[in-house]
């Protein structure tokens, strides 16, 4: 567990990384990506099925970051990689466009990475995603981002992901993706 201090021994803002049942606590896991990426209550119900089909996964876990008070504050999970699942079949061909289409075997694949609003900018999503990418028997790791430039995007170059494919459109999605990877263990700044 790595634990971030607030002002003092004593600040209720304490933050704890650790490993999280995602299944138990997806109800509050959705709650911080819905502040956190601005999503609707219908949008939440139709993601909290997603979650809970991909926990079922082999290989799927997930980490936690929470206050003294036990409150969640920030989540990532993920799991290997399998070309046969959704996301997969969406990346495939702008991968494979670019050259890259090999990222798709024998990688760990990071599904969801958010942190609240309140306590971002304090080194937490750079603790969950290194801390579950540290325990992936993979080599490499995977992920998609709104295609911008945003904080996110800046973490993730800043752990050494690398585009690798840009304007990737994911059914329903109103902003085009980028698809990054990059070789594990992540660079540690």
């Amino acid at each position: 567990m790595l634990r971030f201090p607030g002002q003092g021994p004593s600040n209720p803002d304490d933050v704890v990384i650790g490993p999280l049942d995602l299944a138990a606590r997806v109800d509050e896991a959705l709650a911080v990506q819905a502040v956190a990426f601005g999503l609707g209550a219908d949008e939440v119900a139709v993601r909290r099925q997603i979650v809970l089909r991909h926990l079922t996964q082999p290989g799927a876990r997930a980490l936690g970051a929470t206050t003294p008070d036990g409150r969640l504050v920030g989540f990532v999970y993920g799991m290997p990689n399998d070309r046969s699942h959704w996301w997969s079949t969406v990346v495939e061909p702008y991968l494979r466009a670019q050259g890259h289409e090999g990222w798709l075997d024998d990688s760990f694949v990071i599904t969801e990475l958010h942190v609240h609003p309140h306590y971002q900018n304090r080194g937490i999503g750079r603790s969950l995603i290194t801390g579950i990418t540290d325990g992936a028997a993979q080599p490499r790791s995977i992920l998609s981002a709104i295609d911008t430039r945003s904080p996110a995007r800046g973490l993730y170059r800043s752990l050494g992901y690398q585009d690798l494919a840009r304007r990737v459109l994911f059914p329903s999605a109103p902003k085009p993706y980028a698809v990054m990877g990059a070789p594990l263990p992540l660079r540690r700044r």
